[in-house]
């Protein structure tokens, strides 16, 4: 007799406001306008109210996460869902700014977490990142219930501060992410694709993006080279934005 149980399946509720912020270097990074151009698509076919500043300097990275969290907690309407989309060179760790500096990817994450956005407490924030992570490149291998704290019934339920946040990477730590000077990112453009066509909870659909990018080859230099996303989550709920 199996010991095994299905779990309830709990939704985050989407039936509020759903709010996206990409900001994006554009300088020295073709194909860049491909991939605004996809995720403005994306956003309104998402029902998303979307903001994109270009060529943000590092410190501009930090004060725009600031704004979008103000406006945010200044809304009163309910708001069920933000996505932030960055894109910039990068190591791992940080994003370069216009300028040439570099920003803390941990700030810009703080920005939004249970405890500094207050309207966002308990409720799903999605970063998309599209930057180096490093500068190593992969040549490919072949191959044949909703409560997380228990607490007595008489005290306010909390939560942790860094749960219900969701990093999707455009690549592994250390690695270098590629562009295609016309047509934009492999990662951007096939993503915006599976969240615009596919059904499915939010894991289900980067489990597509992944497979998608796996079976891919982008060609660099004369030399085919292979690149995965990397999915970090603390989502307590399923996320669904169709």
């Amino acid at each position: 007799m199996s010991n095994l149980r299905s779990f309830e399946e709990e939704k985050y509720d989407m039936s509020g406001a759903r709010l996206a912020l990409t900001l994006c270097v554009t300088k020295a990074r073709e194909g860049s306008e491909e991939d605004l151009d996809a995720l403005e698509y994306m956003f309104r076919q998402l029902r998303f109210e979307s903001t994109m500043k270009r060529d943000p300097t590092a410190q501009q990275f930090q004060e725009e996460l600031e704004k979008f969290r103000q406006a945010i907690d200044s809304r009163e309407d309910p708001i069920s869902c933000a996505f932030v989309v960055l894109m910039a060179h990068g190591r791992e760790g940080f994003l370069k700014g216009e300028d040439g500096e570099m920003v803390k990817l941990d700030n810009l994450f703080e920005a939004l977490n249970n405890k500094n956005c207050q309207a966002l407490r308990a409720k799903p924030k999605v970063y998309i990142i599209q930057a180096c992570r490093g500068e190593q490149k992969d040549p490919g291998e072949t191959v044949g219930g909703d409560e997380i704290v228990m607490v007595t019934k008489d005290s306010p339920q909390t939560i942790p501060t860094y749960t219900d946040a969701l990093h999707v990477y455009s690549t592994v730590e250390g690695y270098i992410a590629y562009r295609h000077d016309q047509k934009g990112s492999c990662f951007i453009q096939t993503l915006v694709d599976v969240f615009t066509k596919g059904k499915g909870h939010i894991l289900e659909l980067l489990t597509e993006v992944t497979r998608r990018m796996a079976e891919a080859e982008m060609v660099q230099e004369g030399q085919a080279k292979k690149t995965n996303p990397e999915i970090q989550s603390t989502l307590r709920k399923r996320l669904y934005l169709q």
